[in-house]
């Protein structure tokens, strides 16, 4: 695909040569696009060559992309081919880019396959984050699982309390006399005994 300025000043004699190729590929079963190279030349001669990096998309779509350039702050998707030739003079950055080399009908572009990386560092941030606060939340989780009645933990360990079972007729004949130094006390008859705990 070759990019023509026609009769604009200086850049008259200044081509932009694309070199697309399709492949097909059977995990996603379909063919795809991908911009291999990109050429710079001015009167018939090249100037300056670039490798191109991650440009591609299915076939019957288009790849749209804000920067694609050989600046790093644009991510460099357009790699110089080689250190020797003058690829390294010049600086090259397309705004809005969008290209489809394939299945192009009624001279418009297909549905647009974006170069966003689904990775990209907001997306990474909040994958992170969510991470952490799943991590959280299992851990309230586990401690609520294992967290104990706090009954258990004021149970009286006293030992308990036994109160003899009376008969108010029998009142006088449940209780014996026991003569123990000086004190008056009483023996209770009756060994039936109810046990409750305080």
């Amino acid at each position: 695909l070759s990019l023509k300025f026609g009769d604009i000043g200086n850049l008259k004699g200044l081509v932009i040569r694309l070199l697309l190729t399709t492949s097909y590929y059977q995990l996603s079963v379909q063919n795809w696009f991908s911009l291999h190279r990109l050429q710079l030349l001015y009167n018939h001669s090249v100037q300056a060559t670039f490798n191109a990096t991650g440009i591609h998309a299915p076939a019957t779509y288009s790849f749209r992309c804000e920067h694609v350039s050989s600046l790093q702050r644009y991510d460099a998707l357009l790699v110089p081919s080689s250190a020797n030739d003058l690829s390294q003079l010049w600086e090259v950055t397309f705004i809005d880019f969008q290209i489809q080399g394939f299945n192009v009908q009624e001279g418009h572009f297909a549905h647009a396959r974006d170069c966003a990386s689904f990775f990209s560092p907001a997306i990474l941030m909040g994958l992170v984050m969510s991470l952490v606060l799943l991590l959280v939340l299992a851990y309230a989780l586990h401690m609520l699982i294992h967290l104990k009645s706090l009954d258990r933990h004021y149970e009286c360990k006293a030992s308990p309390a036994y109160f003899a079972q009376r008969k108010d007729s029998d009142m006088g004949d449940e209780k014996e006399p026991l003569r123990n130094s000086g004190n008056e006390s009483y023996e209770l008859r009756n060994q039936q005994f109810g046990k409750i705990y305080i």
